[in-house]
């Protein structure tokens, strides 16, 4: 009974259900009218023209049988008038009891139960010992990527959303969600603010600055990662509470622009581990092309190790007999002395001090441009809009306002001469479509590109592109990062450095023994034992118990590796 009048409570708590109720309540009401109004009339026919006298009882029990077609027959009416009020009853009782009232149930009790009820399912607070959580204020492109990074991770985390039919269908895809409005502070008690890992506050900058607001009332310390959409909201945010500020776009901008080939051949770090430096080195126009990965010799006159090579998106392991190519892509691993070497023995090859290419002037285009001229790179911009052109001028050496598939302003712009194009649009369509161009005109150029959805990496690396890189990768990425305490490694769309302990199969085993690579297409990068990382690797380099594997790939590769080789005990 208890559970009941819970459940009936809850149910009149919901204002839809109470208004859909009351308009089904009103219609019993007319329904009740019509059957006493009946009732009367039957009395006062049966007295004044049928000269018969019933009880009241009798009058409820002829309008009820007649109006529901019952008709049982024992009290008819013999005069004309009385047989056309039945008629008029019979024919009422057919509309109001077997048309209106099935159709008033349904649509003004049951449906609306049905949805509380669904609106029920919704948690509004998280599970009683929930902790080391990431909560997430909105669903987006970087939500999205963040989720299957912390379930590969088994970092628990949750959604809130204001929305009850949103939150449903969140839950029926199970997704883990409570229902909440993001600017109460009852919703971030519930999700136990005091005791997550992190907040990710992932809306609009005014929406997110409110949310920072109320979430430092209640949690000061509670560490909070905000996306800003805007850099000059940067500075607001901060302020609101914020402990981390991401402008996103502007670092997509750096990070294509930190893959681009121009002036000298160089190292350009891209990650780092420990006290190691992750770089890539292309190899387009040096002593390395043609040489196979072991007769480049890198380990012997420098220190370094290759961990893998990048070949038109591609990342292959790094097997000694492995050729490169013009559009082959190191990636080594040293430290910073030892890269330093190399950028000072390479600095001679691939000399091209010609702009570099880069189309779409937008936000990542202009945080691009701002990177390669920091760097003392030349940049030619491509962009339709005359407004773009003249706010980004000062950055750029030549500005061409037009579109990007003009051959002769392609032409004009330098698509023959320039050593990259860097294609910076937020429609992927059409970055494939110019990637392909490109590399019709200029076989030898980098392409970089970004790249908007995960599904078209493929295409775009097919068309012609040698390096893509998202805006939600790169926001998962980095508050992934932050979540674990590490420092930000941006190695490529879908690409992960992965630690983990070594698994009980190949404890004992040689690297050679094991097979990773050839099984699962990981590339090991170092080996970290008791503190001491080990990157100098040969095939004879035992796998000992209770040390840790470094490697890099993709979140399939990962998920390979534990299907082949199992989990640690």
């Amino acid at each position: 009974m208890k559970f009941v009048s819970s459940q009936l409570t809850y149910y009149f708590k919901d204002s839809a259900f109470k208004r859909s109720v009351g308009k089904l309540l009103r219609y019993l009401v007319l329904l009740g009218v019509v059957i006493v109004i009946h009732s009367i009339l039957f009395h006062i026919i049966m007295v004044t023209v049928e000269n018969q006298d019933y009880s009241w009882i009798t009058g409820f029990y002829w309008t009820l049988t007649v109006m529901s077609t019952l008709g049982f027959g024992d009290i008819t009416f013999q005069s004309d008038i009385g047989r056309l009020f039945s008629i008029v009853v019979l024919l009422s009782g057919i509309f109001m009891l077997l048309v209106v009232l099935p159709f008033a149930f349904i649509r003004f009790f049951y449906v609306p139960y049905l949805e509380s009820s669904n609106k029920n399912r919704v948690p509004r607070q998280v599970p009683a010992g929930t902790k080391d959580h990431i909560i997430i204020c909105s669903l987006d492109d970087i939500a999205r990527d963040l989720m299957e990074k912390l379930g590969q991770e088994k970092i628990p985390y949750y959604i809130i959303e204001s929305d009850p039919d949103v939150a449903l269908r969140r839950l029926d895809n199970n997704i883990p969600v409570i229902l909440g409005e993001l600017d109460n502070e009852e919703t971030f008690l519930q999700a136990n603010i005091e005791n997550v890992k992190l907040v990710l506050v992932n809306r609009s900058d005014t929406e997110n600055t409110k949310i920072i607001l109320t979430i430092r009332h209640i949690a000061p310390d509670v560490p909070i990662v905000v996306i800003a959409n805007e850099d000059a909201s940067i500075h607001v945010l901060e302020l609101s509470g914020a402990n981390h500020v991401l402008p996103v776009k502007r670092w997509l901008g750096s990070q294509l622009a930190n893959r681009v080939n121009a002036q000298h051949a160089k190292s350009h770090p891209i990650g780092q581990y420990e006290d190691l430096l992750i770089a890539e080195l292309a190899v387009h126009d040096t002593p390395l092309v043609h040489n196979t990965i072991r007769e480049t010799n890198l380990r012997q006159k420098f220190g370094v190790s290759i961990a893998a090579v990048w070949k038109r998106g591609r990342l292959k392991p790094a097997i000694g007999d492995e050729k490169l190519t013009e559009d082959s892509v190191l990636m080594i691993i040293g430290n910073e002395d030892q890269l330093q070497n190399i950028d000072e023995l390479f600095h001679n090859y691939a000399v091209n001090p010609n702009p570099v290419l880069v189309i779409g002037g937008g936000r990542v285009g202009t945080a691009a441009a701002e990177a390669l001229n920091e760097n003392g790179i030349s940049v030619n911009m491509i962009d339709k809009n005359p407004n773009v052109g003249k706010r980004i001028t000062h950055l750029c050496n030549k500005v061409f306002i037009g579109t990007a598939s003009d051959y002769d302003l392609l032409k004009e712009a330098g698509i023959h001469e320039t050593p990259s194009v860097l294609l910076s649009t937020n429609d992927d369509t059409m970055n494939i479509y110019l990637a392909s161009y490109c590399r019709q005109l200029n076989n030898n150029v980098r392409i970089v590109s970004r790249i908007s959805d995960a599904r078209n990496i493929d295409i775009i690396h097919r068309a012609g592109a040698d390096f893509v890189l998202g805006y939600a990768t790169l926001g998962s990425v980095a508050v992934l990062s932050i979540a674990k305490g590490e420092k930000l490694s941006v190695l490529g769309e879908g690409v992960t450095l992965f630690i983990t302990p070594i698994p009980d199969s190949l404890v004992g085993k040689t690297l050679a023994e094991s097979g990773i690579g050839a099984k699962t297409g990981l590339s090991v990068i170092a080996l970290n034992k008791n503190q001491n990382v080990i990157t100098k690797l040969t095939a004879k380099t035992e796998l000992a118990s209770g040390s840790e594997i470094v490697m890099i790939g993709n979140d399939e590769m990962k998920q390979e590796f534990n299907k082949v080789f199992g989990n640690t005990t």
